[in-house]
């Protein structure tokens, strides 16, 4: 059984997938809490779902893409076998985690976006550095960024773990709190091989709607 707080279609706002369309699975739970966090209600609402009605739902939205998402969606052991069976099923999954659990058990196939909690988040200490280790081809690592000490602990990382020779780098904002365009000019001006992305999604619809 998984705990499911929602199941929806919509346009994938982030990472190097930005703009196709997607159904998104978000679990229920999440051992972090973010000081911007923008998902709080998943902490705790959800429905219990067997893996076979999971399936039946994302199925219903004939959609070829589907990204398992959160709250933390590796702290529910039931995931696992959903991902793999989302994979036999001739799915594209992507899995949003938020980089303190070990990426070990995911299945290969399963394109990763991971993310690296910048110290604004107030979670810097919980991010497992050995995932790092376990990045593939094709995996993605996202860091959300405060403001100015966040962006260059983000840039020493990247560089300190040559992380863009391991996966798509993504360095996004913290919405209404970092100006996209401060951002950009310091990826320009250090020249770092990163993607800057927005959440699209945010920009499509109100930024605190939920379901899209």
């Amino acid at each position: 059984m998984l705990k499911i707080n929602e199941i929806y279609q919509s346009i994938q706002g982030e990472s190097s997938f930005t703009g196709i369309p997607c159904v998104f699975i978000r679990l229920t739970g999440c051992n972090l809490r973010c000081t911007y966090c923008d998902t709080e209600y998943a902490f705790y609402e959800g429905n219990s779902m067997t893996l076979r009605e999971v399936v039946s739902t994302v199925q219903g939205f004939g959609l070829k893409h589907v990204e398992i998402t959160g709250g933390e969606p590796l702290m529910q052991k039931d995931v696992f076998p959903l991902m793999e069976e989302l994979l036999s099923k001739g799915y594209r999954v992507l899995l949003e985690t938020g980089g303190s659990i070990s990426l070990k058990n995911v299945p290969p196939g399963v394109i990763r976006i991971m993310d690296l909690k910048c110290p604004g988040s107030g979670e810097e200490a919980r991010n497992d550095y050995g995932n790092l280790d376990l990045l593939v081809p094709g995996d993605e690592v996202k860091f959300v960024i405060l403001d100015r000490a966040d962006y260059e602990w983000s840039r020493n990382m990247v560089k300190t773990h040559a992380l863009n020779e391991k996966a798509e780098v993504l360095f996004s904002s913290v919405h209404d709190k970092l100006p996209l365009k401060d951002l950009a000019n310091w990826i320009l001006e250090d020249k770092l091989p990163v993607r800057l992305q927005l959440q699209l999604h945010k920009v499509i619809w109100d930024k605190n709607a939920i379901g899209v």
